[in-house]
């Protein structure tokens, strides 16, 4: 019988069988935890809170089914994580040096209003009143997922967002997915 443990701080996984002790190298995309998916709208409720959907809870690993971290998105939007994949991030940041300007101050920007979120009985969650502002959030939402991350975006925003379609979407895919095809090929 084959145990299996992984160390995601150390990006790698030792694996025992019988007597033999190996350590297997992984880099972050073969080791991803969490692959969420789906399109959701919600609504979020006079006090800020939003329901998590069915569907898109069913997809949570178990280790993360009741908490989560929230942080500023890169555009106007709030970024959801399950409490698995922050640990990730978070250790990933934690890397970043306080003696280099830039890696300071992208640890200020993307840490700035990062709180850890407890899902309630009814499966919702409060959303920090200064991201609610930051994003917009109220009323009508949408819930983006995909990879191991939820964007929560105003609807309107969303829908002007996705109204600024690339004008050859076709272009952009292969740009973007060609070059990452080459660094995975290049083992980068």
């Amino acid at each position: 019988m084959c145990k299996t443990q992984i160390f995601p701080q150390k990006w790698g996984k030792v694996v025992k069988s019988g007597k033999l002790l190996l350590l297997l190298r992984c880099n972050r995309s073969t080791l991803m935890m969490t692959q969420l998916h789906g399109e959701y709208e919600c609504k979020m409720d006079a006090k800020g809170r939003l329901m998590i959907p069915s569907a898109l809870k069913k997809q949570l690993p178990e280790a993360a089914k009741d908490s989560f971290f929230i942080n500023r998105g890169f555009e106007k939007c709030c970024v959801l994580y399950p409490s698995n994949e922050w640990k990730l991030i978070a250790g990933e940041i934690d890397k970043l040096s306080d003696y280099i300007q830039k890696e300071r101050t992208f640890k200020r920007y993307f840490l700035r209003g990062a709180s850890k979120l407890e899902m309630d009985s009814a499966s919702r969650v409060l959303i920090p009143k200064p991201l609610q502002e930051f994003a917009d959030l109220k009323g009508e939402l949408v819930l983006l997922a995909y990879g191991n991350k939820v964007e929560i975006w105003n609807k309107a925003e969303y829908d002007k967002m996705l109204g600024e379609e690339p004008s050859d979407f076709s272009a952009l895919a292969e740009e973007v997915m060609s070059k990452r095809k080459k660094e995975d090929e290049d083992g980068k």
